[in-house]
């Protein structure tokens, strides 16, 4: 079988710490034959360390879908999630687009609609989904272990953590911060553990007390920042409601004066059973993560924990670090490949970004949103 033809449009961080190096070690199934950035100088470098040697090179997306690709990854700022993944599906190209879908749930909408209208795979980059604690959780949910999943908690802290690369703090580019970066992602396996994306109402509150006030660790460091360009929340927070009866508390912060950092991780309470994502003991922010189920066994409360411990070496460097990354590539080339579905699917990602717009919409008028 000859090897999946895949095109990357966005040449920087993302695709270069996560989407080329676990694309890399599917060698043997796929090459990378297009990189596109608008600084054409990003495309070549990228080019040069993860391309094949007659990879082509362009500063504009509309070249590159003209191509025949078995598939494009898509990696620029939100702002153009929906346009480029849009024109791809419906030039032929199957789409890898990273999280989170889009800035508003109307771009997010024409997204699902191409994907129907084409027959193209569409799916987000959610890697959080196929970490080994949350693969165990949906399991636990999907066997019944837990009951009926009525209320949840999605975490997505950080005490000092703005990303000063790329454009994260520009609103204009990305839409937002925390909450459509980070939040998306604790929303995401939230929703996903509980099979749930029938959103009813929602009340959020967006702050910027922090990123607007104070500066990061020292100048030259990843996480330092200027508050004078400083352009979007430090934190946001949503109460969501669902058709069911059932609701979901989202916390998410860059920035927060807190000692607690959680980071795309959920606590769910069920009718038989409940459980916690948590860092092992003394370990925060470790790329290993444990699961905590607490329920009752002959009338007494009783925790348990089941083995969800990393397989392989996690990388030193937390900042880049993405667990799950490698198994979502994986399911991805499967699917391109015609041996598995997608886990990410559209319409669940379309529910994640309309939850995101309300919150902020919420936020900016102080009443709640009827969806």
């Amino acid at each position: 079988m000859s090897k999946l033809k895949i095109g990357i449009i966005g040449c920087g961080n993302i695709a270069n710490t996560k989407h080329l190096p676990n694309l890399a070690k599917f060698a043997d199934r796929a090459e990378v034959v297009a990189f596109c950035d608008i600084d054409e100088q990003k495309a070549i470098d990228t080019k040069e360390k993860y391309g094949t040697p007659d990879a082509k090179v362009f500063t504009d997306y509309r070249e590159l879908i003209k191509l025949d690709l078995d598939a494009v990854h898509v990696c620029t700022p939100n702002r153009s999630h929906s346009e480029i993944s849009v024109a791809a599906m419906k030039a032929g190209c199957n789409v890898m687009c990273e999280k989170p879908m889009a800035i508003n749930t109307e771009e997010a909408k024409a997204m699902v609609d191409a994907a129907k209208e084409t027959g193209k795979l569409l799916t987000i980059g959610y890697q959080n989904r196929f970490r080994v604690d949350t693969l165990a959780l949906k399991q636990m949910a999907v066997d019944g272990d837990l009951g009926e999943i009525y209320m949840a908690k999605a975490h997505a802290l950080r005490r000092r953590g703005i990303p000063t690369w790329g454009v994260f703090t520009n609103k204009f580019e990305q839409g937002g911060g925390p909450l459509i970066d980070i939040g998306t992602h604790a929303l995401d396996i939230t929703l996903w553990v509980m099979d749930n994306y029938k959103p009813v109402s929602v009340l959020g509150s967006t702050y910027d007390y922090l990123g607007t006030t104070l500066e990061g660790p020292a100048q030259g460091t990843p996480m330092h920042w200027d508050p004078k360009t400083y352009e979007v929340e430090d934190s946001a927070f949503g109460f969501i409601r669902f058709e069911n009866g059932a609701t979901v508390f989202l916390e998410s912060a860059w920035a927060l004066n807190t000692i607690e950092q959680k980071q795309a991780m959920t606590t769910v309470y069920g009718t038989k059973a409940g459980a916690a994502m948590e860092f092992p003991l003394g370990e925060a922010q470790s790329t290993i993560k444990r699961l905590v189920v607490n329920t009752v066994v002959g009338g007494r409360p009783t925790e348990f924990e089941p083995d969800v411990s990393e397989r392989g070496p996690a990388s030193a460097d937390l900042i880049f670090n993405y667990p799950g990354a490698e198994t979502e590539c994986k399911v991805w080339l499967d699917a391109l490949e015609g041996k598995g579905e997608i886990v990410v699917k559209p319409e669940e990602a379309f529910a994640v970004t309309q939850i995101l717009e309300a919150i902020y919409k919420s936020a900016e008028t102080g009443e709640a949103v009827y969806l």
